[in-house]
């Protein structure tokens, strides 16, 4: 049985795998829900009907061409939501998985998601009040959003590219804080029943963290290009341009409104990084990339700018800002995973790291064995830069050199670094990995920098972690299954909307037209079904536009027909916000006829 079957019998999830799932790290699958198929109503049904048939009718014709296809090799249905295990039969085919999850999740599982070939789904669907955009993800925006796209193999190379260098941005607390109430709100606003106050209550939280969030941080910038990218891009020139972000390939609104020329039209850049967006509006501006693999060099450029891949002071300095466990690399390959704080800096470089937490010492992302957090309750620390004396350096000694300098077991040794470190200790043991010294471990050992004691012989053996200098620092630590990392579920879920007896006689009503459509049921009157609706539920159009179809293939009186559009234009004089949606919907039927 693999990992996450088994996980899924302990949680009672009748979750199905495939080869990409099976390879999921342990910590994300705490995220992963089962998709609630059966809570669907047959108006849920008929709002992911009437999104994607307008939608496969509208984006032929302004958005990338691999989306089309792409709706074809994943196997999404128009006529119903697409069930988890279909989908992952399919999508296996193309190297690819997809979950369900409890709306937003944290950015960096997200990424990790991402990273290993994981479609995050939101399980819920919007409310037919917000059909034609929703603030908060759902299963269109996910399945038929960016679902279809990563059929392009060189568009899936360049997401599973991002979700492995945004799972090792930096966060700040704050961020996190900003992700709780962007949720809150997400989730208030896809209650159709939640009180305006308490929206409004929401959105001055947003605007009271924003204010106090303070510089940018690695997660906040590259949220950004993921945006204005996998969510929100346009490929082409400014001129003449097709769409490609899941959130303007989901959002029949916004889709359209992108097109207009009151949308700023932008080369895609690194400057992308610098806009940053609202998730419960549409935009004002967007970004053009010429190419899939013009996504690819931004993002290598981005890279560039992060504790990743630059190193130093800066990265280390970026670990502690995080204030949550993070991974520095030293340059003899050794990783230290904890929670940073209290290092030191001299003259811009760092000379001595720390942590303040149970640490676990790893290489190639794989704990070293007895240097678990167990072993390191505390925290750890180790000296990095140059020896004054000596004539050698510890990361290029092989073990006979090392023997030859007098590094012997119970043999007393002092070490002075340039920066003033000092180390005065029983030579214990020694650590190499793949023949490079990475460890040295003292007994009776006392560290000590300007009178300040880094480390008294009372706290057991020192292990000094080889290294000059740091060479990468990232989220997160280096061997997550080993360090029992878990992300949380969401402390606030998602809302379960309870229906009141009128709003479910309105689903049972879509369900009758849903049966005699598949042929199932017995049939209703088309007559007495219409005095229902308009008596009881007079602004109701969807159900009529679903009615009018119905009665249309099944050659039904035509007085009756007659009389549902009629009813239908009046809703338009009456609620003029329905009006293109109702004409719309119209139009889908002429083409479909």
């Amino acid at each position: 049985m693999c990992l996450v079957e088994i996980y899924a019998k302990v949680m009672i999830l009748p979750m199905k795998s495939n080869e990409v799932l099976d390879k999921l790290p342990r910590h994300l699958l705490k995220l992963v829900i089962d998709q609630p198929y059966n809570d669907y109503t047959a108006q849920d049904h008929a709002v992911w009907r009437y999104v994607m048939r307008r939608n496969v009718q509208y984006l032929s014709r302004v958005a990338h061409g691999s989306y089309l296809d792409g709706l074809k090799k994943t196997g999404i249905s128009i006529d119903s939501i697409p069930h988890m295990y279909g989908m992952n039969r399919i999508l296996k085919e193309i190297g690819w998985a997809a979950v369900a999850v409890d709306g937003f999740i944290p950015p960096s599982a997200f990424m990790e998601f991402q990273a290993h070939n994981v479609l995050v789904i939101a399980a819920d669907i919007r409310p037919v009040s917000q059909i034609e955009y929703t603030p908060a993800p759902d299963i269109i925006h996910e399945a038929a959003g960016h679902a279809p796209i990563i059929a392009d193999p060189e568009y899936a190379a360049y997401l599973r590219f991002f979700g492995e260098i945004g799972a090792k941005a930096f966060s700040s607390a704050n961020d996190y804080k900003l992700y709780e109430a962007i949720r809150h709100l997400s989730i208030l606003k896809a209650d159709p029943y939640t009180p305006m106050t308490d929206i409004e209550n929401a959105e001055w939280q947003i605007k009271q963290i924003e204010s106090a969030i303070g510089p940018a941080s690695e997660m906040a910038l590259i949220r950004n290009l993921h945006w204005w990218t996998v969510e929100y891009g346009l490929i082409g020139n400014i001129k003449d341009y097709k769409i490609y972000g899941a959130g303007l390939l989901s959002s029949i609104g916004e889709s359209m409104n992108c097109m207009k020329p009151e949308v700023k039209k932008i080369p895609y850049s690194i400057d992308a990084v610098n806009y940053s967006f609202d998730i419960t509006t549409q935009q004002p501006q967007l970004f053009v990339t010429p190419d899939f693999k013009h996504l690819n060099s931004v993002l290598n450029e981005f890279a560039n700018t992060m504790a990743l891949r630059k190193g130093g002071a800066l990265a280390v300095k970026r670990a502690e800002d995080s204030g949550s466990t993070a991974t520095v690399v030293l340059d003899s390959g050794i990783q230290i995973c904890g929670t940073f704080d209290d290092c030191i800096y001299a003259d811009g470089e760092v000379i001595y790291v720390k942590t303040n937490s149970s640490t676990s010492l790893c290489v190639d992302n794989h704990e070293l064995m007895f240097h678990g957090r167990k072993y390191h309750p505390q925290g750890f620390g180790s000296p990095l830069g140059n020896l004054v004396a000596g004539g050698y350096s510890f990361s290029k000694m092989t073990q006979g050199e090392l023997d030859d300098a007098g590094f012997q077991p119970g043999v007393r040794q002092e070490l002075l670094y340039e920066s003033g470190i000092t180390l005065q200790g029983i030579f214990e043991r020694a650590t190499f990995y793949k023949g490079k010294l990475i460890l040295l471990s003292f007994s009776s050992c006392l560290v000590q920098y300007k009178g300040q004691i880094l480390f008294k012989p009372a706290w057991g053996n020192y292990d000094m972690a080889i290294g000059e200098e740091v060479i990468s620092a990232f989220q997160g630590p280096a061997d997550a299954d080993a360090f029992d990392l878990e992300f949380q579920s969401p402390a606030e879920q998602t809302h379960k909307i309870i229906h009141n007896s009128q709003s479910r006689r309105l689903h049972q009503l879509y369900q009758q037209i849903r049966n005699a459509r598949s042929g199932e049921g017995s049939m209703f009157q088309p007559a007495d079904l219409l005095n229902e609706i308009t008596t009881e539920y007079p602004d109701e159009w969807l159900l009529l536009l679903e009615l009018y179809e119905f009665l249309e293939s099944a050659q039904a009186d035509k007085s009756v027909l007659a009389l549902v559009e009629q009813r239908l234009h009046q809703i338009k004089i009456k609620n003029p916000a329905f009006k293109r949606l109702i004409d719309d919907g119209m139009k889908k039927l002429e083409v479909l006829k």
